[in-house]
């Protein structure tokens, strides 16, 4: 893939969204068994629940910070900004986009945040 070519870019895209939404419905499912979380003076099944609880959680943000930045890239390609850096404008590296296609920030700003 390329970052010049925008059907390939949007494809990719696409795809990695399309992934995010699925594991993000995945991690959003109840849980089928709670394990009779407990938090009493011992280490037991329900805290280990718990602690898988809250990893998939800060999964789930994680995840969902990838997949607004997908659908920012999503539309960056559609108004024909894709490629230039949100906080500069200048332009995002080639191999930059190619390893992360949605960048949205170039190295420079990026190492600022």
């Amino acid at each position: 893939m390329t970052a010049a070519d925008p059907d390939q870019v949007r494809a990719v895209l696409v795809a990695k969204q399309a992934e995010l939404e699925t594991e993000l419905a995945h991690l959003s499912e109840p849980p089928s068994d709670t394990g009779g979380i407990s938090f009493g003076k011992r280490v037991g099944d329900g805290t280990s629940v718990a602690v898988e609880r809250l990893t998939q959680v800060a999964a789930h943000e994680q995840l969902g910070d990838t997949l607004t930045a997908v659908r920012r890239a999503l539309a960056k390609l559609e108004d024909a900004t894709y490629g230039s850096c949100d906080a500069c404008a200048r332009p995002i590296g080639e191999e930059r986009l190619e390893a992360l296609a949605w960048a949205s920030l170039c190295i420079a700003c990026a190492g600022r945040r």
